[in-house]
């Protein structure tokens, strides 16, 4: 099948020409792509990656416009355009989170899907039986990339509805053909092995496509627990976690249109993934090595510049990244929505410092112009406002039960489904704002658990000391309050994050003791029954860390005979994954 296509349009002409001109001004010369494919009739699959490389590194180095304006004229009629502009599309909408960019880039995925079905072999045959068939020579290499490309279409689909909703499980459930998806990733790498090392120019961004392929799958499914894959339909595979993260690094380490995607692919997972659902240590050397290796490539590069200071919040320090996100909000001004990303951990900087004053005016900014989710926004200021004196307050003419009782309204939808934390918060908001006597430094402890927030802290162990003595300060004041209709739930939580606290400052022995005094007062607790499931997995990673491993796996397994909680899809991930760990060393 041949990957030629229509001529340029005379607008797509004059374009090319304006870009030449000014390309050719830069010093810099971007490896394997021109830095201006001179305008043509026709676009050849080794044109079409060319240029689509040079579009990558355009966006790459903060020119998003033109980027978009190279890749858009050819994005429905060339196969590397249709997927790179809708990568780039979807990007765009993660770094804004705008509701009209994320319809966007659910548009331009869409198209990307159905572009790259055009190419692909209409036979229902599978390529690897096709070449167990026919022979090696069966299959030409065009096709490989048709095929290719259009597996990471399904995977890029499914990354809009991610962006959309915090929970991994309700993007699973979303995942168009996940199972499809990796068959044509496995198909193409099984045929690959019986088909003699191509020398073309494409033939090493074929390779690298299949790597990454794979290493997604193989990082995504191994954190998914059996029950949801079944789910999914993907039954008799679970994934590796190792084998997923070699091939993104080394497929991140190599020179093909995929290399940044996977860079991005392990930074994001290192960042974030692990963050919230991983039990050993936030730091991660190789993605650090990974992370100064293409900030030399691309140093103003705005999303590795974020990157860099939420690497600089995992290892402690904090100051450090609060400058790189102030670069990354003055470093480029097209995208402006795309500054609200740094709001947000700007945000969480100062809570962790306890800058109350100034992480409210980060929440307020946030409410005032992201349009995300002012359900988390609202609450964020009524958490932080009830830390704040009342004269605070006044002056700005906010009050913290009436941003409690504003969240349930605030909520929306993905999906026609509840975001879980939004669910979580908005039966939080109206306990807080409709009920006295609580401790005021009680919903931001919540809210800094539910975000993995004593687990970003965990290096800088001073912080989580003066979090604990919030933490004394609160049970003390509770002790006070004591058979109040809510007493039972607000002290046991105080319990489990001050277990948490402790298990951090390598105290296991009182760490245990209060863990397990959450669990001698289930039967007391009204309605924070998450309480007792949740106390269970940080007891069994406390074990763990103790060197325990039967009373770890013992102390997990019992979250099974919890149902109907809340952020339970959550915790349930993350048992899968500290089962997975503990059985490995066993």
């Amino acid at each position: 099948m041949a990957l030629t296509v229509r001529k340029r349009d005379s607008k797509s002409q004059d374009f090319s020409l304006r870009l030449s001109k000014r390309e050719n001004e830069k010093e810099e010369r971007f490896e394997d792509a021109f830095e201006v494919i001179p305008a043509a009739s026709t676009m050849s699959l080794r044109s079409s990656l060319e240029e689509c490389t040079t579009g990558l590194y355009l966006f790459l180095n903060n020119r998003f416009s033109e980027a978009l304006n190279l890749i858009s004229p050819w994005s429905k009629s060339s196969l590397y355009h249709a997927i790179m502009y809708g990568i780039l599309m979807v990007v765009k909408s993660a770094l804004t989170l705008d509701p009209q960019d994320i319809e966007a880039g659910s548009t331009a995925a869409k198209d990307a899907l159905r572009t790259c079905y055009s190419f692909r072999r209409k036979s229902w045959v599978s390529l690897y039986r096709l070449v167990r068939r026919q022979g090696s020579q069966a299959v030409p290499e065009e096709e490989l990339h048709a095929d290719v490309c259009y597996a990471e279409s399904l995977i890029l689909k499914a990354a809009v509805t991610f962006i959309q909703d915090d929970s991994v499980l309700g993007y699973l459930r979303s995942g168009l053909a996940i199972s499809s998806s990796y068959q044509i990733y496995k198909d193409c790498q099984q045929t690959l092995t019986r088909t003699p090392s191509g020398q073309s120019k494409t033939y090493k961004h074929l390779v690298g496509g299949i790597k990454f392929g794979v290493g997604v799958f193989n990082l995504l499914m191994s954190h998914v627990p059996p029950k949801q894959l079944k789910l999914l339909n993907v039954v008799g595979y679970s994934g590796n976690r190792e084998v997923g993260l070699a091939l993104l690094c080394e497929s991140a380490t190599e020179s093909h249109i995929n290399s940044v995607l996977s860079a991005l692919m392990l930074l994001f997972y290192h960042g974030y993934v692990h963050v919230s659902f991983g039990m050993g240590k936030v730091s991660s050397p190789a993605a650090e090595r990974l992370l100064l290796l293409h900030s030399q490539r691309f140093p103003n590069c705005v999303i590795l510049k974020f990157f860099h200071a939420r690497f600089c919040m995992l290892a402690g320090e904090f100051a450090e990244a609060q400058l790189k996100l102030h670069e990354c909000v003055f470093v480029q001004s097209e995208w402006k929505h795309a500054r609200h990303l740094c709001y947000w951990e700007l945000m969480w900087c100062d809570i962790f410092l306890q800058n109350w004053k100034q992480a409210f005016q980060y929440a307020r900014l946030l409410f005032q112009q992201s349009r995300w989710s002012k359900a988390i926004y609202s609450y964020s200021k009524a958490a932080i406002l009830a830390l704040l004196p009342s004269d605070f307050a006044r002056l700005v003419s906010e009050d913290a039960s009436s941003l409690f009782l504003k969240v349930e309204s605030l909520r929306i939808k993905v999906l026609g489904t509840s975001v879980p934390v939004e669910k979580f918060i908005a039966v939080k908001g109206q306990r807080y704002g409709s009920t006295t006597g609580w401790y005021p430094a009680q919903p931001m402890l919540e809210f800094l658990y539910a975000w993995s927030g004593f687990r970003v802290m965990s290096k800088k162990l001073d912080l989580i000391s003066s979090w604990l003595m919030i933490i004394d300060k609160g049970e003390v004041l509770l002790r006070e309050r004591a058979h109040t209709e809510y007493w039972a739930d607000d002290i046991t939580l105080l319990y489990l994050l001050k277990g948490l606290c402790l298990k951090h400052l390598g105290k296991y022995l009182m760490a245990e003791h209060y863990f397990n005094s959450v669990l001698q007062r289930e039967k007391l607790l009204k309605y924070d029954h998450y309480l007792v499931p949740y106390t269970y997995y940080e007891l069994g990673i406390l074990y763990y860390l103790k060197g325990d491993s039967a009373s770890a796996a013992k102390s997990l397994d019992n979250v099974k005979n919890y149902r109907d909680y809340s952020m339970e899809s959550r915790l349930q991930f993350r048992v899968h994954i500290a089962f997975e760990q503990i059985f490995k060393e066993l």
